[in-house]
């Protein structure tokens, strides 16, 4: 009978966030280890399809770095990084758009309809969704040094988002599952980093929430310690300290963006937890980092510590 209480605990626990969330989008980027392990494929899968039957739109970008960085590794083309996202030559650009929209974007189309969803698969070319152009990266260096000019190849970053599409799909009751390619004026096309993709679609549909799904717990501090919630101004904070490192730059930067265009709320939150993405939504303390404008007083989060 416990089990049975705590379990009825736990959805009047829910009750505020599902009549808060109802009819509201949240963009969830989906990546990391949630990708290729079977058992949370399905909790995903499964997670997303309760929130579109309860009456959220969730909008799903997704990554696919591992299953590029494996056809590459079997065609024998050689990838580097820099500031966590890929150099893309040409070579890496046609195994980037074959991987990610004729493979991986399928598969999440197809576990998400056997969870009893609806789902569309698309990429950024279609219906002109994601317009880019090509990133320019430069590199501070402390000291007397020069900065560094970095040459990305085929990176772009989202300018626009074109959003008829998906209105189409909303029409339908579809779940967008969106690939980060995008093309520029002249149909180039360009490799997008999937976060800044999220951030993107997300800041344009003014989503209720941005869910970042990664492999670590969160935003960790420098004593290796989760940071539960953070202001906008805390984590620009995290920056200049040197807390942030390597692929947590771009994630937490398209966050900043998304709030600043008018998102409520980003969360990075560890995909390798079953169920993560109930968990993040609709319980008090969530799993991961929250990023606010300001945090309520109301709130059940904790900063952590070294915050304010």
């Amino acid at each position: 009978m416990e089990q049975q209480a705590q379990q009825a605990r736990l959805l009047i626990e829910c009750l505020p966030y599902l009549r808060q969330f109802r009819g509201e989008t949240i963009v969830i980027k989906y990546g990391g280890h949630a990708m290729t392990d079977d058992r949370l494929k399905r909790s995903f899968a499964l997670n997303v399809a309760l929130l579109k039957q309860v009456g959220i739109n969730p909008v799903i970008v997704h990554g696919g770095g591992p299953q590029i960085g494996e056809m590459l590794k079997r065609l024998n083309i050689q990838s580097t990084f820099r500031e966590g996202l890929r150099v893309t030559d040409d070579a890496t650009m046609d195994v980037v758009e074959m991987v990610l929209v004729g493979k991986v974007n399928k598969e999440i189309v197809g576990l998400l309809n056997s969870a009893g969803a609806k789902a569309a698969g698309i990429c950024g070319k279609d219906g002109r969704l994601l317009r880019a152009r090509k990133m320019e990266m430069v590199i501070e260096h402390s000291g007397a040094a020069a900065p560094e000019v970095v040459d990305l190849g085929r990176v772009g970053e989202v300018m626009a988002v074109n959003t008829a599409i998906l209105e189409t799909l909303a029409q339908g009751d579809f779940i967008p599952v969106i690939a980060p390619v995008g093309v520029d004026d002249d149909n180039e096309v360009y490799n997008i980093n999937a976060d800044a993709a999220a951030g993107a679609i997300a800041a344009t549909l003014k989503a209720k929430r941005l869910l970042l799904l990664t492999d670590v717990a969160g935003i960790l501090d420098l004593e290796k310690r989760l940071i539960p919630s953070l202001t906008v101004n805390e984590t620009w904070e995290l920056f200049a300290n040197g807390t942030l490192q390597g692929g947590m730059i771009p994630k937490v930067k398209c966050c900043l963006e998304a709030l600043q265009e008018g998102v409520d709320k980003a969360m990075i939150i560890d995909g390798r937890v079953e169920n993560c993405i109930l968990l993040e939504l609709l319980t008090d303390a969530g799993i991961g980092t929250e990023i606010v404008h300001k945090r309520a007083t109301s709130s059940m989060r904790q900063p952590g510590p070294g915050d304010r």
